[in-house]
């Protein structure tokens, strides 16, 4: 008798009252600081600035995290010391991702507006941010990450864009990303997807 498979899962961080589920898993998980009544998904409250995520080691296929980056705390001084709570939160993701699971979020980028409008925006990620978290360079091991990355996408897009494949021949593609890098034309949000790579 085979083997019984269990549930994709996919966890969805700051997920308001409308969780997303990009690569359509069959279990839907999702958290965020907010007291919330949805059947949308398995929701639980948590402060994931002050708390660790409420699951098991490789436990999701993917985790998304939309419009939420940005407001994560870079550092905080206590009488502990100098906590990195964004950093921490990469520990945390990578920890519950199965070997070779995915990490997909968009934020706002500096320096576009959109990074500065919202005022609870306190973590402003700039085009090259994901190499701290990313092979070869993880820079952020330094201040205590210890996970590992592999970057598939790190681009700027149009927020329109997000979910939507471009099926234009290659040369348009390198024409019209030429074009928008230059001008920075709309493009206000950066995506990352990034696999989780375990020893």
């Amino acid at each position: 008798m085979g083997k019984h498979s269990e549930k994709s899962r996919h966890l969805d961080i700051g997920c308001g009252r409308i969780p997303r589920n990009p690569f359509n898993h069959e279990e839907l998980h999702g958290i965020d600081v907010m007291d919330l009544q949805t059947d949308a998904c398995r929701y639980q409250k948590v402060n994931v600035v002050l708390e660790k995520l409420p699951y098991e080691d490789n436990f999701f296929d993917a985790v998304s995290a939309y419009d939420f980056l940005g407001l994560m705390p870079r550092s905080s001084v206590s009488s502990n010391g100098v906590r990195f709570p964004f950093i921490e939160l990469m520990n945390e993701i990578h920890r519950v991702l199965k070997p070779g699971g995915i990490f997909y979020a968009v934020s706002p980028y500096f320096p576009r507006n959109e990074a500065f409008v919202d005022p609870t925006y306190v973590n402003f990620i700039a085009r090259r941010t994901h190499r701290y978290f990313t092979l070869p360079d993880l820079t952020a091991s330094v201040y205590g990450f210890k996970g590992k990355f592999k970057t598939i996408q790190a681009k700027p897009i149009k927020p329109s864009m997000v979910g939507k494949k471009e099926h234009s021949p290659w040369i348009i593609r390198f024409i019209k990303n030429v074009i928008y890098t230059i001008l920075y034309t709309k493009r206000s949000h950066i995506i990352w997807k990034f696999e989780a790579v375990k020893d």
